[in-house]
């Protein structure tokens, strides 16, 4: 049946898709109606089981097909529908959703009443929207007389009616007796959304000849809707530089960036391979690659090539775009998101033209109210369906057979998954098998409760095996870490001791009075605390790879051939109270300590070199918290050991300053400006790197490190 979805060009249903969901809308009817007879397993049992659709997930396209809404022309929004204020362009005869976020904010907000930043001389009175309930829709199409495509005369009274209105037909869906009490009935699509305002926002900022929405006629009609005269063209066709666009220098020097760009494993794709140098912008970039640049790379690439305001727009946005994509929210979250999108998307209006913002830079402010009702996006976006598409293409074989391809195809693969429940469990199947980062879960190989944590097995390690003997200062240190992170066993030992107490003890003389403790048969220590009382052996083994916590890490030396970059760590604060703070560094080398007082027992540990976490080494921007790691600054204590399972992963983002101009400066002082060499971060940075080659006040290098803080997925 959802074949016909697959037919491209002219020949695809559109709004005649109805005729072929009649029947998934009978059995929707009967399973809501009547029900299911089922088995519970649980109470051995029948029981008639009930279902309900909730809503439905797709692009825009599909949005108008399976809604019937008309998604093109000013009424495209289905929220805002007749109530929308998109205008049509002079010049270029396009819809523009520009200055129709104030309505938004609330009541008394100074933009209101801003007659000079957005339309010239216009004050918003209009009260705030409210979202219409599926009853009054429900009501307003009955009260049009509009038909579904099954009955007849449905295209040419639907197609009548619809020249006054936005709808298009009367939805099947409309049949389902529940429908119109659903709070959300059709999902906007995240995804898609997400990839065209990046999209319309980069390539208007690197000003792509075709892409840009700052084209002539934009600039022609500009001062017609905002008071903005300076950035007309003049009598001879030039157009002034404008602060939202970047000059030749700049944009060479972002391409540039981009294709030294290396990400964790599984993360995201070599981005490095959709920068076209010639002509100085990004090409054939997916949708996950818009998504990873728009969350985490907007605040960083742009953030010493366009002016303040403008980078704080651009980083609000994208800072929206990460929140309303996280995988667990929370109501405050996204009553936070509703009020702040209006006021992001209007900083965007004071700084972009008209041209724009087309009807995908206002759907944003429609996603808080669809996140606070129907979940976490990662259950309502199509990047799982825009997945499983590219399987079922894969399918066909045959392209005369189209159906019987893909259908064959899906045979094979249910009889194989219902054959491997009969499988051994030794036998690994596509239902078994762990994902690439994956690692098994931890393992109590010794079965025994009164184990400690740090003997329990996790992680798997991988790459090339070596063996050493560890030094002096190694030895001690991995054995007080250790320590350290058995506080919990410690403290069952010696129950008056304190937080404080334990580790000024452990870091002194207490591994050496711990092991005549524990060999004192009057104090009953149990075998698995002698163990850990006994250390180490000084001989290790070493590895050059290591899957656990979801994370694929490679040592330093290792990751120096590869395209990804793997050796990132970040031990985090267990609860962030005044003087706890993160820990950067790099992953060196992984070790297995063997605890074989008796029986044998293994410890993962990753060996790190840390960067300086004082004021001099590490910067935290206050507001957007972007990390600066200054890369010659060490941790001055030796601590580089970490048991492995506590490591999260980042990504180090080189920023070569010296490639950049200051398009601040540029855009304040002039054009006369523009060969400027002294960059903004240089400044920020003399203050904080005491070395004395950087008194020209121009910074070689720093490091911006850009956290991950969600385990690698296939689709990322």
């Amino acid at each position: 049946m959802f074949l016909t979805v697959l037919i491209p060009g002219p020949s695809n249903p559109k709004d005649k898709l109805d005729v072929f969901l009649q029947p998934l809308i009978k059995e929707l009817n009967d399973l809501w109606s009547v029900g299911a007879n089922t088995y519970d397993c649980s109470l051995k049992n029948n029981f008639q089981l009930r279902a309900a659709l909730m809503w439905t997930i797709s692009d825009f396209p599909a949005y108008s097909m399976l809604s019937g809404w008309s998604t093109s022309g000013r009424k495209t929004c289905p929220y805002c529908m007749e109530r929308s204020d998109a205008l049509t362009l002079g010049l270029s005869k396009k819809q523009s959703w520009f200055d129709n976020h104030r309505k938004f904010l609330y009541c008394d907000h100074k933009f209101h009443r801003n007659r000079h930043k957005f339309t010239k001389g216009r004050v918003i009175k209009t009260p705030k929207l409210t979202v219409r309930s599926g009853t009054e829709i429900l009501a307003d199409i009955e009260k049009l007389n509009l038909r579904k495509v099954t009955e007849e005369d449905a295209m040419s009274i639907n197609a009548q009616i619809s020249k006054t209105t936005g709808w298009r037909k009367k939805s099947i869906f409309w049949d389902l007796p529940y429908w119109s009490t659903n709070m959300i009935r059709h999902n906007l699509d995240v995804m898609h959304i997400e990839k065209n305002v990046f999209d319309n926002i980069f390539n208007t900022v690197m000003n792509v000849k075709g892409k840009t929405k700052d084209t002539f006629k934009s600039r022609m009609e500009l001062n017609d809707y905002c008071n903005k005269p300076k950035y007309a063209p003049d009598e001879g066709g030039k157009m002034p530089s404008v602060p939202y666009a970047l000059a030749k220098e700049a944009k060479k020097a972002l391409c540039e960036w981009v294709k030294t760009l290396r990400f964790p494993d599984g993360y995201a794709s070599n981005l490095g391979r959709c920068v076209d140098m010639t002509n100085l912008r990004l090409i054939k970039m997916k949708s996950h690659d818009c998504h990873v640049f728009m969350q985490r790379l907007i605040p960083i690439a742009f953030r010493e090539l366009l002016p303040p305001q403008v980078w704080k727009a651009l980083n609000e946005l994208s800072l929206f775009f990460k929140d309303i994509t996280s995988t667990s929210i929370r109501r405050e979250d996204m009553e936070r998101l509703k009020s702040d999108i209006p006021l992001i998307l209007c900083q965007l209006e004071m700084i972009f033209p008209p041209s724009l913002f087309n009807f995908m830079e206002h759907l944003p402010v429609h996603l808080p109210y669809e996140a606070r009702i129907a979940s976490p996006v990662q259950y309502r976006w199509m990047y799982p369906f825009e997945s499983y598409m590219g399987e079922l293409k894969v399918n066909v074989t045959n392209k005369a057979r189209v159906e019987g391809s893909i259908a064959n195809a899906c045979v094979v693969e249910e009889a194989a998954n219902f054959c491997s429940y009969y499988f051994d469990d030794d036998v690994t199947t596509n239902r078994t098998a762990l994902r690439r980062n994956e690692s098994p879960d931890r393992v109590n190989e010794l079965n025994d409760e009164g184990i400690p944590e740090v003997f329990i097995k996790s992680g798997q390690t991988f790459g090339t095996k070596g063996k050493r003997v560890l030094e002096e200062r190694e030895f001690i240190a991995a054995r007080i870490y250790v320590l350290l992170n058995c506080d919990d066993d410690m403290k069952c030992l010696l129950p008056n001791i304190t937080d404080d107490d334990l580790s000024k003890k452990v870091e002194s003389k207490f591994p050496d009075w711990f092991k005549n403790y524990a060999r004192d048969s009057s104090n009953n220590v149990n075998v698995h605390i002698r163990t850990l009382a006994e250390g180490p052996a000084r001989w290790v083994k070493t590895y050059t790879g290591c899957k656990i916590n979801g994370y694929r890490f490679h040592t330093l030396e290792e990751g120096t051939t590869k395209s990804t970059s793997n050796s990132g760590v970040c031990i985090k604060a267990s609860n962030y109270g005044p003087n706890e703070i993160d820990y950067y560094g790099r992953l060196v080398e992984i070790l297995e300590l063997d605890f074989s007082w008796r029986e044998s027992k293994k410890v993962l540990m990753f060996k790190c070199e840390w960067f300086d976490t004082t004021q001099l080494g590490t910067k935290i921007h206050p507001q957007y918290k972007l990390v600066d790691i200054n890369h010659k600054r060490r941790y001055k204590k030796y601590e580089p050991f970490v048991i492995a399972e506590q490591a999260t992963q980042l990504s180090r983002v080189y920023w070569d300053v010296r490639m950049l101009r200051l398009r601040s400066d540029r855009a304040r002082k002039g054009a006369e400006d523009r060969n400027s060499d002294v960059s903004s971060m240089a400044h920020r940075w003399l203050a904080i790197d005491r070395d004395p080659t950087r008194n020209s006040g121009i910074a070689s290098m720093v490091h911006r490190w850009l956290a991950i803080d969600e385990p690698s997925m296939v689709w990322r």
